[in-house]
């Protein structure tokens, strides 16, 4: 009997001492010059400098940000990304369009600058 008690106790301990993972993720916010939200922005990463000048290959489908400016990617690798950013006539190019190494199992964050 204590035995069975025992077992079953260890097994409680592992199934509440469940660890959690999270896949890798980034939260990009845009904002214009002045600093202000851009809402309907049209947000997509690429792997590589080479793909995001010539607009091939991106690593994910473009999102549109939302009325705080927001988009989020997931299912990322722990890499660095290219972003391209674009509402009308603004853009991010000459504002940063490179990310730093994205931390595994996180949500990352970066703001992005068009103008």
């Amino acid at each position: 009997m204590y035995q069975l008690f025992s077992i079953a106790f260890i097994g409680l301990c592992f199934a509440f001492n469940e660890v959690q993972v999270f896949d890798t993720s980034i939260k990009i916010n845009v904002r214009n010059e002045l600093g202000n939200i851009e809402e309907g922005v049209s947000v997509q990463l690429f792997g590589s400098e080479e793909d995001y000048r010539k607009e091939q290959n991106p690593v994910t489908e473009v999102a549109i940000t939302d009325k705080k400016g927001n988009v989020k990617f997931k299912d990322l690798e722990a890499k660095v990304y290219f972003v391209n950013a674009k509402k009308g006539d603004k853009n991010n190019v000459g504002a940063g369009v490179q990310t730093d190494m994205l931390e595994a199992g996180k949500l990352n964050k970066v703001t992005i600058i068009i103008e």
